[in-house]
């Protein structure tokens, strides 16, 4: 087994639009260390991040956070130690294409 420490995912998504960030590749497992959410706008914007197992359809139940507001101009980081299995996803989602979500970890193969 592999163990690989990278930048899982950097991205930027579009307003108001639930955005698959990471999926596991087949036959790895992940441990997600860490996700940075930076709000680049001037005004307060909500965000929302899931896990969905296996790539499920969004559901609920899902949401490690839903509707969070950050403040303008700032950034706020989740230490989290998330272990994910092949074809998991991580989601995230923004009121507003001003928000940058950069998740970290590891991929075992």
């Amino acid at each position: 087994m592999a163990d690989t420490f990278k930048v899982l995912a950097q991205v930027n998504p579009l307003a108001a639009t639930l955005t698959d960030a990471y999926t596991v590749p087949g036959a790895t497992s992940a441990v997600v260390s860490s996700i940075v959410v930076a709000n680049r706008s001037g005004g307060t914007v909500q965000y929302r991040i899931s896990v969905a197992p296996g790539g499920a359809v969004d559901a609920l139940q899902h949401y490690l956070f839903y509707d969070v507001d950050l403040a303008r101009r700032s950034s706020i980081t989740f230490t989290l130690g998330i272990t994910l299995a092949a074809t998991d996803k991580i989601r995230v989602y923004a009121q507003t294409a001003n928000l940058s979500f950069n998740i970290f970890g590891v991929e075992v193969t």
